[in-house]
C-alpha cells in the first residue's frame, strides 16, 4: 500500500474531479503550507546541530549548480520542442529548475519510513535548488529583452516566504537542537505527517480544477509534464551517486531534481515576467508534474536507489 499521505492525495483528487464541494479552506490551507515549510526547515536544523561542517560545502555548491544547469536545459526544448513563447519558455523552465516542497516533504516522509540513511544537511537541498534556478532564469529573461533588474531578483528570491520559513526553521533548528525544541515537538514535528496529509488533500483538490478540462491545445507542454520528472530525475540520481550520497540523501534530491515549483516560482515569475502565461506553468507544474511524482515517481526513483545500493 502506497504511504497513507499519498492517499489523501488521491482522495482529493478523486473528489475535485467529481466536483464535490469538499474544499480546504484558504486560510487553513496557508497555514498548512507555512507549517510545513517552518517544520521542514526545523527538522533540518535539528539534524545539522552538532554536525555542520565546512565539509558540506561542496555537495552542496554542486547541488546549487544542478539548480543553475537543469532550468538552462530546459529553456531550449521548451522554446524550440514544445514550441513556447520566449517568456512562457523561461518561466516554465524556472519552475522546472527550482523545486517542490510538497514533494519534498512526501520524499522526505518515505526515507524516513523506509529507514534509509539521511545527512543533516539534506534539507538544505530544498534551498539550494530552489534559488538558483528563479533566479538564473529571470536573470536571462532581463538580459534577452534588455529588462533585467538583478537587484531586485534577487530582493524577492531570498525574502520569499518559503525561502524565509526554511532558512529560519534550519537556524532555529540548529542553534536549539532537539533539546531547545522538546516544547513544541509533539505539535509541530510529531503532527508533521497530519499536516502533509491535509496539505496534501488540497493539492489534490487544486490539481483537479487545473486538469479540468484539459487544455489539448497544449499537449506539447502535457507530454513535456509527464515524461520531463524521469529525465530530469536521472540528472539527479546521477550526480547523487557522482557525490556517493547514502541512500536517503539520493533519494531526495532525485526525487527533488524531478519536481517543479508551484508556490516559489509563480509568485517570481508574476512580478518579473508579466508577459508569462502562469497558468500553464501551473497546469505543468501542479496539474500534471506533482501527482507524476507523488502517485508514481517516488516509489520508481526509491527503485533506482534500492538497486544502486544492491549493486554498489
Amino acid at each position: 500500500m502506497p504511504d497513507i499521505v499519498i492517499a489523501f492525495f488521491a482522495f482529493g483528487l478523486v473528489a475535485g474531479l467529481l466536483k464535490s464541494d469538499l474544499k480546504v479552506p484558504q486560510s487553513i490551507y496557508e497555514t498548512l503550507s507555512i507549517l510545513l515549510m517552518l517544520v521542514l526547515g526545523l527538522k533540518g536544523g535539528m539534524a545539522l546541530h552538532g554536525q555542520a561542517s565546512l565539509s558540506m560545502l561542496p555537495d552542496l555548491l554542486s547541488v546549487a549548480a544542478m539548480g543553475i544547469a537543469l532550468p538552462l536545459l530546459c529553456y531550449p526544448l521548451l522554446r524550440c520542442a514544445v514550441r513556447l513563447t520566449n517568456a512562457d519558455a523561461v518561466s516554465i523552465a524556472a519552475h522546472y529548475g527550482s523545486v517542490s516542497a510538497g514533494t519534498f516533504a512526501v520524499v522526505l516522509a518515505l526515507a524516513e519510513k523506509s529507514g534509509l540513511v539521511l545527512l543533516p544537511e539534506t534539507t538544505l537541498y530544498l534551498v539550494m535548488l530552489e534559488l538558483p534556478a528563479i533566479v538564473v532564469m529571470l536573470g536571462l529573461y532581463g538580459a534577452l529583452t534588455q529588462q533585467g533588474k538583478q537587484g531586485q531578483i534577487w530582493r524577492e528570491a531570498l525574502t520569499s516566504r518559503g525561502v524565509l520559513l526554511l532558512g529560519g526553521g534550519v537556524l532555529i533548528g540548529y542553534l536549539y537542537g532537539p533539546e531547545g525544541l522538546a516544547p513544541i515537538e509533539p505539535a509541530l514535528i510529531g503532527g508533521f505527517k497530519t499536516m502533509l496529509a491535509l496539505f496534501l488533500l488540497e493539492m489534490g483538490l487544486c490539481t483537479a480544477k487545473v486538469c479540468h478540462p484539459l487544455p489539448w491545445a497544449y499537449w506539447r507542454l502535457m507530454v513535456f509534464a509527464a515524461l520531463a520528472p524521469f529525465a530530469l530525475a536521472t540528472i539527479g540520481f546521477g550526480i547523487g551517486v557522482w557525490l556517493n550520497l547514502p541512500a536517503g540523501s539520493l533519494l531526495v534530491l532525485t526525487t527533488l531534481a524531478a519536481s517543479s515549483s508551484y508556490i516559489a516560482a509563480p509568485a517570481a515569475v508574476r512580478a518579473s515576467i508579466p508577459d508569462a502565461n502562469i497558468g500553464l506553468a501551473m497546469l505543468a507544474s501542479l496539474g500534471i508534474t506533482f501527482p507524476v511524482n507523488v502517485l508514481l515517481g517516488v516509489h520508481i526513483y526509491q527503485g533506482w536507489v534500492e538497486a544502486w545500493m544492491v549493486a554498489a
